[in-house]
């Protein structure tokens, strides 16, 4: 008798530690021979935002071009609400999830959650803490924030007192941008100061308006995105000092500020192409094919003259 519920006990085990090596096969998404047949979740930081709506366009047209379904929700820089909208998503029977995160700690669970039944996850401009990813498609935002301290370097010199405005904190980009400007920063100017403006232009300008007057002695400012570097700009003006500012991203309302002489420079991304290379990332791992870790879209630091 004691071998039999030995043996009863041995079989269980086994099949709980079956199950959960791995999804129920109901729960995993078959291989898509028919590009038709496809469902994609697109859950974006925020469409108050000119790049993430340029991200969301390139999505469009490539899911167009292709002729695959998509469901498109805005978290409206909630990440608590970024979570919920995945969810929903994940119940609405999407096949792969595109995900740009408003913070890429709060958006793990979610990430997981789809881990949990097989759905596989690509990342837009930002990446997830924790949870597997299948890609992440972003500009290389290390080497964005080492072409602002360098353009830095080369107009205003060695050892220039700079300032820094940061993006939401907790966010992959910010992470990366500041890493990437302190690399250069860090040993060639004088950094004297930094806050956070959560990538928003309302904020950018109140942030900037504290830190010039705090720190009268600034030559520059490092922006994390061109909304932020378009509110530093206004509180500049109003100051009537000579301020050298270095957005990110690259936006409509930058380049125009640029080429008026208001805004010094930009980083300038490329949103679409990363919405569209998302899709075709999401379409190889549907049709069974490996992709890269980490697709990469090209940087381009935009001036007045080029």
């Amino acid at each position: 008798m004691k071998k039999i519920i030995a043996l009863c006990m041995s079989l269980t085990l086994l099949l709980l530690s079956a199950c959960s090596m791995e999804p129920p096969g109901w729960a995993k998404p078959d291989k898509k021979e028919s590009l038709k047949d496809m469902k994609i979740g697109l859950s974006v930081s925020t469409l108050n935002n000119p790049f993430f709506v340029s991200l969301k366009d390139g999505v469009m047209k490539e899911v167009k071009a292709l002729g695959i379904d998509v469901i498109v929700v805005d978290a409206q820089n909630d990440s608590a609400k970024q979570v919920n909208d995945v969810e929903d998503l994940i119940q609405q029977g999407v096949d792969v999830l595109l995900i740009n995160p408003t913070d890429s700690a709060a958006i793990s669970t979610a990430v997981q959650s789809a881990n949990n039944i097989g759905i596989p996850v690509i990342t837009l401009d930002r990446s997830a803490d924790k949870g597997k990813v299948e890609a992440l498609v972003a500009s290389d935002n290390i080497k964005g924030g080492e072409m602002a301290a360098n353009y830095m370097v080369e107009k205003l010199g060695e050892q220039a007192n700079v300032a820094e405005l940061e993006g939401v904190p907790g966010a992959s980009a910010t992470r990366e941008r500041g890493k990437g400007f302190h690399n250069i920063a860090d040993q060639k100017l004088n950094v004297i100061a930094k806050q956070a403006a959560d990538f928003d232009r309302s904020k950018g300008l109140t942030v900037m308006e504290n830190l010039l007057q705090a720190n009268p002695d600034m030559k520059a400012v490092f922006v994390h995105n061109d909304e932020m570097a378009l509110g530093a700009i206004e509180a500049i003006n109003s100051s009537g000092k000579d301020i050298m500012v270095i957005g990110f991203d690259g936006n409509e309302d930058a380049i125009s500020a640029i080429q008026a002489g208001k805004m010094e420079a930009t980083v300038a991304q490329q949103p679409e192409l990363i919405g569209k290379l998302a899709v075709d990332a999401a379409k190889d791992v549907l049709q069974g094919e490996k992709v890269e870790e980490l697709i990469a879209a090209p940087l381009k630091l935009v001036t007045k003259d080029k």
